[in-house]
This record gives C-alpha cells, sequence and structure tokens, in this order.
C-alpha cells in the first residue's frame, strides 16, 4: 500500500516507501508530535486517569479550520520506529492510561499494525482507541481488526459542497459513510466496564460550524436512521477561529449558543438518547494541546 500509496481514500500514489510524501505530507516511517495522558475526550475515554494519546504528524484531510494545524501539516514531527512506537505505548500503560489512543494514524497502518501486535505481545492489554477524521478506506481499516477496540471517527459533513470547500475531498461523505459501517462491523454494540468506560464500540464526532447548522442536522438524522443505538455520538461546540481560517470570514468566529443548542435539539427530536454534548468553554485555544514531543 506504500509502494504507489493507495492507503486512504485520496489514493496520490507516491512511492513513500523510496522517500516521497504523499497528500498526507509524510514518508512511510511515522511521524508523531506527542504522546501523553489527555484529558479532553468523551468521559468514556479520557476517565479520570486520562487517554493515552499518540499524536501522529500529517493528515490525508487537512480541514482548512483544522484545530490540530501544525500536525496535520506536517509542520512539526518526529521520526518513530516501530520499536519505539510499541515502547511508546507499553509506557502509556505503565502511566495508567484508560487506553491507547492512536489519533490521526489511518497513513501509517503497516507501522501501527506492527507496532500494536508486538506491543500486544509484550503485554499491553488496555483498549485501544483508533481517532479518526472519517476519512478512511475500508478495506485499510480492515489491517485493524483484531488490534483495535474503540473506533472514534469524525464524521464533518453531509454536503459535499462544504467538503470540498474546508477539506478538499467533496467524495467525503460517501468515504465517511463507508468507514463508519466498517467500524461498525468490527466493534459490534457498545460495550462499557463498571466505571463506565468504553472498552468496544464507535463514537461518531461531529463539530458544529460557524453557519452550518442544516448541514449539521443532516448529519445527526443520517447517523440516527442508520444506526440508531449501535453507536454514540458526540456533538462537538469546540470550534476555535485560528488565523489560518481568515481566508473563509465565514468561519472566523465561534460557534453562537443559540447555534450549538440549535443542534443539540434537533437530536433531541430525532429522539437521540447516545449523545455526549460539550460545556460552552470548551472553545479555547487552551484545550489545543502542546506538541512538545512529550513521550515521544
Amino acid at each position: 500500500m506504500t509502494e504507489g500509496c493507495t492507503l486512504c481514500p485520496r489514493e496520490c500514489g507516491a512511492h513513500r516507501e523510496k522517500g516521497e510524501t504523499g497528500y498526507c505530507r509524510m514518508p512511510v516511517k511515522p511521524h508523531g508530535a506527542r504522546a501523553a495522558l489527555h484529558d479532553w475526550e468523551e468521559p468514556c475515554i479520557s476517565g479520570t486517569r486520562g487517554s493515552g494519546a499518540v499524536f501522529f504528524s500529517g493528515c490525508t484531510l487537512r480541514c482548512v479550520f483544522c484545530q490540530n494545524h501544525e500536525i496535520a501539516a506536517g509542520i512539526v514531527g518526529k521520526p518513530i520506529t516501530n520499536m519505539r512506537l510499541s515502547e511508546i505505548f507499553l509506557e502509556l500503560q505503565m502511566q495508567g492510561a484508560h487506553n491507547i489512543n492512536l489519533v490521526t494514524a489511518g497513513h501509517f497502518l503497516p507501522s501501527v499494525t506492527a507496532a500494536l501486535k508486538r506491543a500486544k505481545e509484550l503485554g499491553l492489554q488496555i483498549p485501544v482507541v483508533y481517532n479518526s477524521s472519517g476519512y478512511e478506506k475500508p478495506e485499510s481499516l480492515c489491517c485493524l481488526e483484531g488490534l483495535v477496540d474503540v473506533w472514534l471517527p469524525d464524521y464533518k459533513y453531509e454536503s459535499s459542497s462544504l467538503a470540498e470547500r474546508y477539506s478538499h475531498a467533496p467524495d467525503y461523505p460517501v468515504w465517511a459513510k463507508r468507514a463508519v459501517e466498517e467500524m461498525v462491523r468490527q466493534a459490534g454494540v457498545p460495550v462499557f466496564d463498571a466505571e463506565g468506560m468504553m472498552q468496544r464500540g464507535v463514537i461518531v464526532r461531529h463539530l458544529v460550524l460557524p453557519g452550518c447548522v442544516s448541514d449539521s442536522k443532516d448529519v445527526l438524522e443520517y447517523l440516527q436512521d442508520t444506526w440508531g443505538e449501535k453507536i454514540w455520538v458526540s456533538i462537538l461546540r469546540q470550534y476555535t477561529p485560528l488565523p489560518q481560517v481568515r481566508a473563509y470570514p465565514e468561519l472566523d468566529r465561534k460557534v453562537t449558543e443559540e447555534e450549538y443548542e440549535e443542534v443539540v435539539d434537533y437530536a433531541r427530536f430525532l429522539g437521540m438518547r447516545q449523545v455526549y454534548i460539550q460545556v460552552e468553554d470548551c472553545a479555547r485555544e487552551s484545550f489545543i494541546p502542546a506538541f512538545d514531543y512529550e513521550g515521544i
């Protein structure tokens, strides 16, 4: 998959084994920016001790409003060998992490699967979370069967025009639907332990964007009609306008209280019960982690 790379829907064909970088701006070897306990995920992921989040560099989507812009664009990143990646997983387990949280790892799947297998052989026992943009090929996700326990994809847009404008991927809704279907197939129904921590299952995240309430409603309607109580849904209000969105004036503001509440009210109208919502002060830059190579 990396000799003429076809790992993601872009299928850019870069010969990453030979040092070429693909659309993700990454060579074949994993690059990361941070590996540490992370408290800002959903309660059933972060819990009381934190999620063991490994933030990988590069991205196959690179949304114009990305909150992790430095790493998504490949500006920040340090090479990690497969052996070191296995060690990182085990170190996070020793620090008390509830789970291993792979943040945007799809373009490094061959290395990530090898590192997970080795870590499990050496004693990794906590659940593995796959934290994704949702822009994934199902056949690539099949590589993770038996290795990932909890799937945490985004479902960013139902509108192909919004997907093209903000993520340069008009086919995003098509691939996101296929990806969620594969994730649900692998995970089955949600399973929680006695502490309320998810052990298996799918949580689909949707970030409410300024001026995009109608599309948010379409996303929720699709998820409810298609998956119902087979998944959980997390409605995010943490959108923070960063300097790179100034070329998109409609995004250069926070989501209003009225916009977010309209989306949440629609989830109630649809009868959605397995839903996480966020409090207002989540829309702050302090919620964006420092990509300072901690733990790498």
